[in-house]
């Protein structure tokens, strides 16, 4: 069964950072078709809609981000151990979310543009941001 498991979420004041992992497993993401997907991060408010995070390709070379989190989040990926990193820094309240890992089979162009394609999604981890 194919699963991703995110973890490094919690409690953090504005200003502070937090590593988001997030790890792949089962029989889809073996060997090396873990480096076939494109992966990314979505995140859902309370009230809110779930909404585009970050992406980035099999290769980890193109990466993309929403406006809101550009220049604070750097997203990246180790093939090698299945698991992708999202660095999280200069937190503000309105990062508060669950956030959720993906893996998506089209580009992270796509991810990152209709998130009605994506394959695979994890069960979240919720980070909050205290003022």
């Amino acid at each position: 069964q194919e699963r991703l498991v995110e973890s490094g979420g919690g409690l953090v004041q504005a200003g502070g950072s937090l590593r988001l992992s997030c790890a792949a497993s089962g029989r889809t993401f073996s060997g090396l078709t873990f480096s076939t997907y494109a992966m990314g991060w979505f995140r859902q408010a309370p009230g809110k809609e779930r909404e585009f995070v970050a992406a980035i390709d099999w290769g980890g070379r193109s990466t993309y981000y929403a406006d809101s989190v550009k220049g604070r989040f750097t997203l990246s990926r180790d093939n090698a151990k299945n698991t992708v990193y999202l660095q999280m820094n200069s937190l503000k309240p309105e990062d508060t979310a669950v956030y959720y890992c993906a893996a998506d089979s089209r580009t992270a162009q796509a991810m990152s543009a209709r998130l009605e394609g994506v394959d695979y999604w994890g069960k979240g981890t919720l980070v909050t941001v205290s003022s």
